[in-house]
Formats: C-alpha cells, sequence, structure tokens
C-alpha cells in the first residue's frame, strides 16, 4: 500500500462521486474572487484557495484539493500548467482513469 491517499483525476461531473475525498483537478481558471475561484473542468467548479495558491486568469491549473459536502474543492495544491494545455487530451485521460480505476485508485 503506497504511503500518499490516491488522488484520482477528475472532472467537474465526478464531484458527486468523491466528496470528502482528495482528488486532481485539471481546468481553465475562468473567474477568481478573493479567496475562491472558478474552474472550468468539463463544467464549473468553485475552489476554496490557500494562502499559498496563486491562480492566473485563463491559465490551466491542477488542483489537489478535498471535495467538501457543497462539491466546492478546498485546495491544498495548485500547479500553474500555463496557457498552452489541450484539455480534450486531458479529459480523455481522466475518462480512461474511471473506466479501469482498478489500475488508478480504490474505489472505496
Amino acid at each position: 500500500m503506497a504511503d500518499h491517499p490516491a488522488t484520482p483525476r477528475i472532472l467537474a461531473p465526478h464531484l458527486s462521486t468523491f466528496q470528502h475525498k482528495i482528488v486532481r483537478l485539471l481546468g481553465r481558471v475562468v473567474q477568481l474572487r478573493g479567496e475562491t475561484a472558478v474552474i472550468d473542468a468539463g463544467g464549473n467548479v468553485n475552489v476554496i484557495l490557500n494562502r499559498d495558491s496563486h491562480l492566473a486568469l485563463n491559465h490551466a491549473v491542477e488542483i489537489i484539493g478535498k471535495v467538501d459536502g457543497n462539491l466546492n474543492v478546498k485546495v491544498q495544491a495548485a500547479t500553474d500548467w500555463g496557457t498552452n494545455v489541450d484539455f480534450n487530451a486531458a479529459a480523455a485521460v481522466v475518462e480512461a482513469t474511471h473506466r479501469h480505476r482498478e489500475i488508478f485508485y480504490d474505489a472505496d
């Protein structure tokens, strides 16, 4: 067993399946509002930023965070991937991980 918890890659439609779990979310920053942001990850996702989150509008970002009961994602770490990201390829990777989840994460 790994020392670190699994962080499945998800898109907005997967949020309800992963309530109260730590996930990875790749999307484009579409709105910044003080301590929150909206990420387009196959649908809009509200993220609650931490003090180390430095997001830029229209940049791709990978969020590692915990999905709360309201389907917001509380950021634990954020990585800026710039503006040259193929979101179609990223979505295909996410869908493949869910089709073959036994390879990528525990389904409990």
